[in-house]
């Protein structure tokens, strides 16, 4: 729940209504990586190592791992910096939501929603958090189901759904084929511009982000037994399958449901903003009484999301930067006290962030955050769990070197 928000229901949803049914990759990728290896490579290790080490963060696991201080202040100060670019990703999803199907305007849901997540997280704290993804989480997946069977009888089962889909491929706009895009079931022509945006920014790069992300690294320092990891694979495989695929499915289809309906692509019907296309699609092919149910599913995946990563950003400003920086002479009250200070600046900075960023920006922020992490600290953070030879002058090299590397490329 905390890895599944907005940005993939309602930004890389809409992704797919641009590109197509390739983006399913991406559900693929998050099964594999951001479950499986996740738990079973990752997670089981993180946890044996963050014991033994008595850390309770992604910098100080990483720190102390390495006995470098260096590396909490260089990890933590990225996370401060760069995480409020994908929580600002969630927001706008959130907020796009809630403009679209209850005619908010977009400013005052964004504070709002800002709101009620920084209260929500302050008073909670992770415990309060963890708790509440769990019931997020199955109002998730009974949306999801839901919407996915109500939209193939809307569109006359999915034979039909995506016969129509395949015979709409001559309607692709002209500069789209031009850049690769040969149709929503067929795969963007190789090594064209859209095939790389697909692969090497979407799928891998949030597929295999995932596992660097902190503020789930840190949900296994969390566990009681290994055997829970087990269990939580199970579980987790399944519900990336149901949140992530069916809103990639949706997205592609929903061409043909604006098509029938307008006789225009879902891009055009909203606005040529793909963060708009979802909220458009739930507010008129779905019972009303089913779209404030669906928003209730959207603004949980948005709060099980964004309270994980406002939590990780106040606990590294608080924790990780201060605490550590006073060398103990701060008590473990004026720690959490300062952690608090750093939600809430983290969510005025998230909130300014979605006031400033453009029309069709979730997913291509989130594809930069997930990028910037994994370039930065993934390699590190494997090889600290299963090599010992790896030393801190290699870890801090590896670290400046891809994030350096993942700045130029994105700038």
């Amino acid at each position: 729940a905390a890895f599944i928000s907005t940005s993939a229901i309602v930004g890389f949803g809409g992704m797919a209504a641009e590109i197509g049914m390739s983006l399913i990759w991406l559900a693929g990728a998050n099964i594999f990586f951001g479950i499986f290896l996740a738990f079973a490579v990752f997670g089981k290790r993180t946890r044996a190592v963050g014991l033994t080490l008595d850390a309770h963060t992604f910098p100080e696991f990483l720190s102390k791992r390495f006995a470098s201080p260096f590396i909490r202040y260089f990890t933590a100060a990225v996370m401060i910096v760069s995480m409020p670019l994908y929580a600002a990703a969630v927001l706008i999803g959130a907020a796009r939501i809630l403009e679209s199907l209850l005619g908010v305007p977009y400013e005052y849901a964004l504070a709002a929603f800002s709101l009620l997540v920084a209260v929500y997280v302050l008073i909670g704290g992770l415990r309060g958090v963890m708790y509440t993804d769990a019931l997020q989480g199955t109002l998730m997946i009974a949306g999801m189901l839901f919407l996915l069977i109500a939209m193939f009888i809307k569109l006359g089962g999915p034979i039909d759904a995506f016969s129509k889909l395949h015979a709409m491929k001559e309607l692709v706009p002209p500069e789209s084929a031009a850049a690769g895009h040969q149709g929503w079931l067929s795969d963007p022509k190789v090594f064209s511009p859209v095939w790389w945006t697909l692969y090497s920014s979407l799928v891998f790069g949030v597929g295999v982000g995932v596992l660097a992300q902190p503020h789930l690294a840190v949900r296994c320092l969390t566990v009681k037994t290994s055997a829970e990891l087990n269990r939580a694979a199970a579980v987790g495989g399944v519900f990336i399958l149901i949140t992530v695929a069916t809103p990639y499915v949706l997205g592609a289809l929903s061409n043909v449901f604006f098509y029938e309906k307008d006789g225009v692509l879902a891009s055009v019907a909203a606005g040529h903003n793909v963060d708009s296309v979802i909220p458009l699609l739930i507010k008129q092919a779905m019972p009303g009484w089913f779209s404030y149910f669906f928003m209730l599913v959207i603004l949980s995946a948005a709060v099980s999301t964004l309270s994980s990563q406002f939590h990780a950003i106040g606990v590294a400003f608080g924790r990780d930067v201060l605490e550590a920086a006073a060398r103990g002479r701060l008590s473990r009250r004026s720690s959490v006290l300062i952690s608090r200070i750093g939600i809430v600046a983290a969510v005025f900075l998230t909130g300014f962030l979605s006031m400033k960023m453009g029309a069709g920006i979730i997913a291509r922020a989130t594809s930069i955050f997930f990028g910037i992490m994994a370039s930065g600290w993934l390699a590190p953070f494997l090889l600290s769990l299963y090599w010992q030879r790896l030393t801190k002058a290699g870890a801090i090299a590896g670290m400046v070197s891809g994030l350096t590397a993942a700045l130029i490329g994105f700038l």
